[in-house]
């Protein structure tokens, strides 16, 4: 077993796509795919389950994720802590963020932490929802966050960073596809395929509450980890969705966003950290981010 066998895997397992995935690797998916088939036959069991439309793990392939996680993470404190006697000081920060929606935000500032700073390390934690993501920074296990307004956990810091507004995907061929605009109790005999329950999904709750406003509770027949594969079942006629504007990248054949209508329903993204986090890397991250994810102006 080879340490590029496990990098692999888990990159896999957290994008959930071989595509990104490789693009995460900056290999070609062809080897990517070769070498999970290869941990697959030297392990003897199936890490992943895979279709035309989406891949996800086994129940063998959950169980082996995290000491997985553990063994990598050890060996790149061994690494590190040799090369730290070398040149000296280093800079690690985590970063917990939910995929879809930072799909330009979080390159961004990754791109202007190298630029500024290239022997700090950015730790990725990927399919980590906003909720989530804002719990892990307040306990301490996450440096920074990508989380979504209100934040309120005694010792945490936010900055908004952007502004996004709810929208509906729909089929393009379903009976609401030819109207501009969604009035939202129109939804309510609607099918709903959204992210799990109770997972620490905003989008989620958000769903639920603005549904509930409207006079209804959404009738959810699927769920699903990640925004591409909610819209993939959307575009297969499984259901509708309400998500975020940010993700309006996501485009594929049998897919159409139409925005809600009567007032927009917003929901405000930012960064968080806590103010007590005495990494000095962490406050490196925060003022190139001020820079490269200024605060929007308010919408009116």
């Amino acid at each position: 077993m080879e340490l590029r066998h496990l990098t692999a895997f888990t990159a896999v397992a957290e994008e959930l796509h071989f595509g990104r995935a490789a693009k995460r690797l900056q290999m070609a998916q062809p080897p990517l795919s070769q070498q999970i088939r290869q941990l697959e036959k030297e392990l003897g069991v199936q890490l992943f389950e895979r279709n035309t439309r989406s891949v996800r793990l086994t129940s063998a392939g959950e169980s082996f994720l995290e000491p997985v996680r553990t063994v990598l993470e050890d060996l790149d404190t061994a690494v590190r802590a040799a090369k730290a006697a070398g040149r000296g000081e280093y800079g690690r920060v985590t970063i917990g963020f939910a995929g879809a929606s930072s799909h330009e935000t979080l390159p961004r500032l990754t791109r202007a932490v190298r630029a500024a700073h290239p022997a700090l390390e950015l730790v990725m934690k990927g399919q980590t929802y906003a909720n989530v993501a804002l719990s892990r920074v307040a306990d301490g296990t996450l440096d920074l966050g990508f989380v979504r307004l209100p934040v309120s956990q005694p010792g945490v810091a936010c900055r908004v960073i952007d502004e996004e507004e709810l929208v509906c995907a729909l089929p393009s061929d379903h009976h609401l596809a030819g109207l501009d605009s969604i009035p939202l109790p129109i939804l309510a005999g609607e099918p709903f395929v959204s992210f799990p329950a109770n997972s620490g999904s905003s989008v989620r709750d958000t769903t639920v509450q603005v549904c509930e406003a409207a006079g209804f509770h959404p009738r959810v027949v699927q769920e699903a980890p990640d925004s591409y594969t909610i819209l993939a079942l959307v575009a297969a006629g499984v259901g509708v969705t309400l998500t975020v504007s940010s993700v309006r990248h996501i485009q594929q054949g049998g897919l159409v966003y139409r925005p809600l209508a009567g007032a927009p329903v917003r929901r405000q993204a930012a960064l968080a950290w806590r103010t007590d986090n005495p990494s000095a890397a962490l406050r490196a991250v925060l003022a190139v981010a001020e820079q490269a994810l200024p605060t929007p102006p308010p919408v009116d």
